[in-house]
């Protein structure tokens, strides 16, 4: 029991620095939503990487062709014109001339991944006067305001990048769904006003001078993702990157076990190749959860069970779970606050993005146990293995990935 104390006495002051954090990010969120966006506004080329139809995916392609940004030029990429995405974007670019926009092939990628791939064929088509690149993923939604806040802070010539992140806004009567967006929570949420931000793919933009200074494309060459290796490189050159809160896109759609848990161990899988000192600081954080709070509840039942009284235990777990939950009441009010269109459907679920947080911690060990044991990956219908952050084999390809 005392090493279960002890165990319980390191979460709890975990807990309560999580707290903290959760604190900081709601304060930090309710400052920048009183700020107007900067004046900063260059030319930009817009990479929009397209795999596949994702739910919301003509939407997402109207709202990036309805930007309030007074320069803009988007390049759609697709691997080829089979994929189903290619036609669709053709059909919506037909008779439009503002903001000029391009749909090219990329081709399927070879040694790295084909989002990757996607990007670098579309680095190609940027214009001469564009200043800084800007990338979007499929699935995520943007606002009109999107490109004008992402890119105002590289005014700032301190300021490598800048990102936003996603929000999985649960589909109505998919439970899979609420879970997928219960493990994202965390990580969104672990962004702020601090140098330990990193860049996401689906909402970053970068100077252009920047993005070849640091070698950003020789980086990527043999990459299976995008998101680490940019990051890793702005931070080499002493740059931060800006968390930037209203560019917090909400992605949308309903979600099987299967895709759950592939989607979530690739990016556990990605994070031991590309970071493996957060890759092993998630087992230590995760792990002292799962064994404090788990393990605990397991011997207080035990306990009860055999007709022996639970004692202190209901108090040490409710100091365990009352920090998370209290963290979960702020995170949701920032996001409330920075998703107004899905405020209602956000709302529907707050009990249990409040209480429930602790599933999160399943699928988390989960997906640390088998990122452990494989570097092998399903991404769009693509099977990859992941030997080393310049190294990446494509295994083989099918139409749609296994459920």
């Amino acid at each position: 029991m005392i090493g279960f104390y002890i165990l319980a006495s390191l979460v709890i002051l975990q807990g309560l620095v999580a707290l903290w954090e959760g604190v900081r990010y709601l304060r930090f969120v309710r400052q920048q939503m009183l700020e107007p966006p900067g004046d900063y506004a260059p030319k930009v080329a817009v990479l929009a990487p397209c795999k596949g139809i994702d739910p919301g995916f003509q939407e997402t392609i109207r709202a990036l062709l309805e930007q309030e940004y007074p320069d803009y030029e988007i390049i759609f990429v697709t691997e080829s014109r089979q994929d189903p995405a290619h036609e669709v974007i053709e059909r919506i670019l037909t008779g439009r001339t503002h903001p000029p926009a391009r749909l090219v092939e990329a081709g399927p990628a070879e040694g790295r991944g084909q989002k990757v791939h996607n990007l670098l064929r579309a680095l190609e088509e940027v214009s001469d006067g564009v200043r800084v690149f800007a990338f979007v993923d499929s699935d995520a939604t943007p606002p009109q305001s999107w490109l004008r806040r992402l890119v105002a802070p590289l005014a700032d010539p301190m300021v490598g990048a800048t990102t936003g992140y996603r929000w999985y806004v649960p589909a109505k009567g998919n439970f899979c769904s609420l879970l997928r967006s219960l493990w994202n929570a965390s990580i969104a949420t672990a962004l702020g006003p601090h140098r330990r931000n990193f860049t996401w793919g689906g909402s970053t933009a970068i100077r252009r001078e920047t993005f070849e200074a640091a070698g950003v494309a020789q980086a990527w060459r043999g990459a299976c993702t995008e998101d680490y290796p940019l990051s890793r490189a702005i931070k080499d050159r002493g740059l931060t990157v800006a968390f930037v809160p209203q560019c917090l896109l909400p992605s949308r759609g309903r979600c099987r076990l299967g895709e759950l848990l592939r989607f979530t161990t690739r990016q556990m899988l990605i994070t031991r190749i590309y970071s493996p000192r957060l890759w092993q600081l998630a087992w230590v954080t995760n792990g002292m959860f799962f064994a404090a709070f788990y393990g605990g509840l397991g011997l207080m039942l035990a306990r009860m069970w055999g007709g022996l009284d639970p004692g202190w235990l209901p108090l040490w777990l409710g100091l365990i779970y009352a920090p998370g939950v209290l963290k979960s009441i702020l995170r949701q009010k920032a996001v409330e606050m920075l998703l107004p269109d899905d405020r209602a459907a956000l709302k529907r679920y707050r009990l249990a993005y409040w209480c429930l947080f602790p599933l999160a911690n399943l699928i988390y060990m989960y997906n640390l146990v088998v990122s452990a044991v494989s570097r092998r990956t399903w991404w769009r219908g693509i099977y990859y293995e992941l030997l080393s952050p310049h190294e990446t084999v494509i295994l083989r390809r099918v139409e749609r990935g296994p459920l």
